[in-house]
Formats: structure tokens, sequence, C-alpha cells
């Protein structure tokens, strides 16, 4: 008997040891937790709006934000403790708000909604999107090495909305045209 609970004992050591310790510690809170790059209000923004015309404004809204809290960040002079953090979270929301604007286009295809209007925006607000980026890339401040990459990335992502937005505006019927009843 003795014998018997000696083994049960040095078995389930032995299975202790195997067993990762992660495995019994408690997850983090900010593990738990799932970045996501709108708030909660721009959220229930997106999912109140309907049509794609009106997310794809608020997308450009959004990243037009994101964009200036970046600028921002970068002319303080007293920089935050986690300044390379904030602005890579910027360039990355950023970039998130332009793809979901981009992505709208093909859910207004899909929907045969017209969205001509929303197209000028994109494509207006992202050529002056744009020249920002690339004049802080050609004008590099203290810490660049730090958000260089997320910068080049945001300039590329920049550069596609672009070419989407205007390969949709020449692709898209033109609206149809009401005529007076006779």
């Amino acid at each position: 008997m003795l014998d018997t609970k000696m083994k049960m004992l040095s078995f389930l050591c032995l299975a202790c040891t195997f067993v990762p310790a992660r495995a019994f510690a408690r997850p983090l809170p900010h593990a738990q937790e799932k970045t996501d790059y709108l708030t909660e209000s721009e959220a229930d923004k997106i999912r109140d709006s309907n049509n794609p015309s009106d997310r794809i404004r608020l997308y450009v809204s959004f990243a037009d934000d994101r964009l200036k809290k970046f600028q921002y960040e970068l002319t303080r002079t007293v920089a935050e403790r986690r300044r390379d953090e904030i602005l890579n979270g910027l360039l990355n929301a950023y970039q998130g708000c332009l793809d979901d604007a981009t992505g709208q286009i093909d859910d207004a295809k899909e929907k045969q909604v017209n969205i001509h209007e929303p197209l000028k925006l994109l494509e207006s607000k992202s050529k002056e999107f744009l020249d920002a980026l690339q004049k802080i890339q050609q004008n590099p401040g203290p810490g660049f090495d730090s958000y260089k990459e997320g910068l080049s990335d945001a300039i590329d992502d920049t550069k596609d909305t672009i070419s989407a937005a205007q390969k949709a505006g020449k692709e898209m019927l033109p609206a149809p045209v009401r005529r007076k009843p006779s």
C-alpha cells in the first residue's frame, strides 16, 4: 500500500515537471484584451451607418484623426514614456482605417451603391495624407528608427488606397439619371 502511494506521488511530481509553469499562471489582463484601432464610439458609428458611402467617410475621418495624433506626438517637446509604442500604434490604426475604407469599395460594388463622392473624398484625402507622411519621412526627427518601418508601410498603404479609389472611380457605373416625368 505504501509502495503504491509512493509510486502515485512520484508520478504526480514527474507529471508536474513536464507541465509548463504558464499553465498554472493567471493570464495578464493586458494579454487578454484585443487591441482595436477604433474607439467604442467610433465602432458604434460604423455599425450604425448602413451604407458604404457613410462608412468610407467615417473611416477617412478616423484615418485623418490618427495621422493628426501621430504628427502631434512627433512634435511634443516632452515625449511620452512609451513613445515608440504610441507612434507605431497610431500608424497601424491609420493603416487599418484606410484598409477598411478601401474594403467598403467592394461592399459598395456588391450592393450597387453609388459611392462616387466618397471615392473622390478618399482619393483627395489620401493624397493629403501621403504628402504629410512623405514630409515626415524626408525630415526625420529624433527616434526615427523606432517608427521608420511603420511609416514606410503607411506610405505604401496610402498609395494603394489612392490606386484603389482611382480604379474604382473608373470602373463604377455612373449614377442613374432621374428624368422628369413627361
